[in-house]
């Protein structure tokens, strides 16, 4: 082996919960923790792959939270799916592994009052640059300007509330 890498505090935390899941036996949370821990794994991995657009680049902390809303997003498009098939006993599993995985991605996230500082900052920026306040010229700086540290739904929904 080339040579350890350091880890992340969200990993350190990943694995200290899944000893306390071990303890509690909590196997819905153990599988989700491991799981979450088994995603952050397979991007190192798959960087090592010289046909990956990411190939060579370390791992960092950003994308272990990218892995985690991805996780994130996977379950709450298969909700509606289950549920759509009678199946709300899996609909329910994705939703609590959801919840579970969310815990993780509200520390790292804005509060609203900062998300609308940034999109007060993005409104300014492009009132200056004489266009006014239109959502499609404003919604893509928000975007640029959050990206890892804000749902994409609630920039949105706060973009339109403020070039209304």
């Amino acid at each position: 082996m080339a040579g350890a890498r350091q880890e992340f505090p969200i990993e350190q935390q990943l694995r200290k919960d899944i000893q306390d899941a071990q303890r509690a036996r909590d196997q819905v949370r153990l599988d989700t923790l491991r799981m979450a821990l088994g995603a952050i794994h397979n991007l190192e991995v798959a960087r090592t792959d010289r046909k990956h657009p990411e190939f060579g680049q370390p791992l960092t902390g950003a994308d272990c939270l990218r892995v985690l809303e991805q996780e994130v997003k996977k379950r709450q498009q298969a909700i509606p799916y289950y549920k759509q098939g009678g199946r709300s006993d899996l609909a329910e599993k994705e939703q609590r592994e959801s919840d579970i995985l969310q815990a993780y991605l509200q520390a790292s996230q804005l509060s609203d009052d900062d998300l609308r500082a940034v999109v007060a900052r993005a409104v300014v920026a492009r009132l200056i640059d004489e266009h006014g306040r239109e959502f499609k010229r404003v919604m893509p700086l928000a975007a640029k300007e959050t990206k890892g540290r804000a749902n994409g739904a609630r920039v949105q929904q706060i973009v339109k509330e403020m070039t209304q």
